[in-house]
C-alpha cells in the first residue's frame, strides 16, 4: 500500500482543465513566494495594500507588458476588474449600446452575452452556429453598418471552435478573448474592446482584463452606475476600488513568462504544434472522432468523443486517462465526451502523453 501511494504521488500529472487551468510552474512558485513575503517586506502579498508604494509598480508593469506583447496602439487603456467575463456581458452594452448592437452567436458564452445586451437595446444576431450544436464558426455574415458594435467570442471552450483571424468590420468589434488571449498575434486596432476572465490563459481566477479604445466611451445617453462605467476605471488606473491584488500579480508573472518564451508569436507556434499532436491522434484513432468542423477547430480546447460503436467505453477511457495522469479531460456537461484544454502553459510533452494514452487505449480494445 505504501509503495502504491508513493507511486501515485510521484506520477506525472498533465493538467488539461478548461479553467481555472494550467499555469507555468515558475509563475505558480513566484506567486506563492509573494504570498509568503512580498518583495522582502515581511508582509504577504495577500495583506499588502493595493495603494502601497511597492504594489503600484505591479499594475504598471502588467499594463506595460500587455501593451508590449500585444502591440497595443496609442489611444487604448488596459484595466483590471472583478466580476469575470460574465460582468462584461452587461458592461459592454451599458457603455456602448445606444441604438443597436450586432452579435455573432457561436456558443453558450456568446448566447449569454447576447441575452444581456437585449436588456439595453436592439440586438441583431448576424449569424449563429446553433443549427449544428455550435460545431463551426459562421463565415461570410453581413455586419450592419448602423450598429454600435459587433460582439464576437473568439474561442468557444465548450464546443472546441475558434475564430483564428481578426474580423474586418465597418463598426467597432468587441471580443471576448477569455480563453485564447496571448495565444496568437492580434491587430488590436481592429477592436474597440477586448476582454476576458484571466483564469484560462493568463492568470489564476479572480481578475478580468479589459483592453479598451478610449474614444468609444461617453457616447451613450443613459446614465451609467459609477462602478459599471469604464471611464471610472480608466481614470483611476484600475484603482477606483480594491483590485484583486494576487491575481494581478500572478498575471504579471505570467506575462513575464510569455515574454521570456518569445512572446505571442512563440505562443502561437506552440499552440499549432500542440493541437496538431492531439488532432492527428483523434483523426487516426479508430475509437475517437472530433466534434468541431475541421476548419473551425480550436487550438485551445480540443473536443472529441467516442465513435458511435464504442460509446460504451467512454467512462472506461476517462478512468484509464486518469490513471495515466491526464487531469480534466472530461467534456463539458452540456456536450459530454472529452476535452483537452491546451493553453499556453501546456507542454508539448503533455500533448504527446495524451496522444500516447489514446493510442494505448485503442490497442487495449
Amino acid at each position: 500500500m505504501i509503495k502504491y501511494i508513493y507511486n501515485y504521488i510521484k506520477m506525472k500529472k498533465y493538467n488539461f482543465n478548461p479553467g481555472p487551468s494550467i499555469l507555468p510552474k515558475e509563475v505558480i512558485e513566484a506567486t506563492a513566494a509573494a504570498c509568503l513575503d512580498f518583495q522582502g517586506s515581511g508582509l504577504s502579498l495577500m495583506e499588502t495594500s493595493h495603494r502601497a508604494k511597492n504594489f503600484q509598480p505591479v499594475v504598471d508593469e502588467a499594463v506595460a507588458l500587455f501593451k508590449e506583447l500585444l502591440d497595443i496602439p496609442e489611444g487604448y487603456s488596459v484595466i483590471f476588474l472583478g466580476g469575470g467575463a460574465s460582468l462584461q456581458f452587461c458592461m459592454v452594452p451599458f457603455n456602448l449600446l445606444e441604438k443597436k448592437a450586432a452579435y455573432l452567436n457561436t456558443g453558450v458564452w456568446a448566447t449569454k452575452a447576447e441575452k444581456e445586451a437585449k436588456l439595453f437595446g436592439e440586438v441583431v444576431e448576424v449569424a449563429s452556429s446553433k443549427d449544428k450544436n455550435f460545431t463551426y464558426i459562421p463565415r461570410d455574415f453581413e455586419i450592419p453598418t448602423d450598429a454600435d458594435y459587433l460582439h464576437v467570442t473568439t474561442n468557444n471552450t465548450i464546443y472546441g471552435t475558434e475564430l483564428l483571424h481578426d474580423v474586418d468590420s465597418p463598426i467597432p468589434v468587441v471580443a471576448d478573448m477569455s480563453s485564447d488571449i496571448f495565444s496568437r498575434p492580434l491587430d488590436v486596432s481592429k477592436y474597440g474592446i477586448i476582454y476576458g476572465g484571466a483564469q484560462k490563459n493568463l492568470s489564476m481566477a479572480g481578475v478580468t482584463f479589459v483592453i479598451i479604445k478610449e474614444d468609444l466611451l461617453g457616447k451613450v445617453s443613459r446614465q451609467i452606475p459609477t462602478m459599471l462605467d469604464y471611464r471610472t476605471h480608466v481614470k483611476k488606473g484600475s484603482m477606483f476600488n480594491t483590485p484583486p491584488v494576487v491575481p494581478i500579480y500572478c498575471a504579471l508573472e505570467n506575462l513575464k513568462w510569455i515574454k521570456r518564451q518569445g512572446g505571442v508569436k512563440a505562443m502561437e507556434k506552440l499552440a499549432i504544434e500542440r493541437a496538431k499532436i492531439i488532432y492527428d491522434e483523434i483523426d487516426r484513432n479508430k475509437l475517437f472522432m472530433g466534434t468541431a468542423e475541421v476548419d473551425s477547430r480550436s487550438r485551445m480546447n480540443l473536443t472529441f468523443v467516442m465513435v458511435p460503436e464504442y460509446q460504451e467505453l467512454q467512462d472506461e477511457f476517462l478512468a484509464f486517462a486518469s490513471e495515466k495522469g491526464m487531469v480534466g479531460v472530461k467534456g463539458h456537461r452540456d456536450v459530454g465526451g472529452f476535452r483537452a484544454s491546451c493553453y499556453n502553459a501546456m507542454s508539448i510533452e503533455g500533448c504527446q502523453a495524451l496522444a500516447a494514452c489514446m493510442k494505448e487505449f485503442e490497442a487495449k480494445h
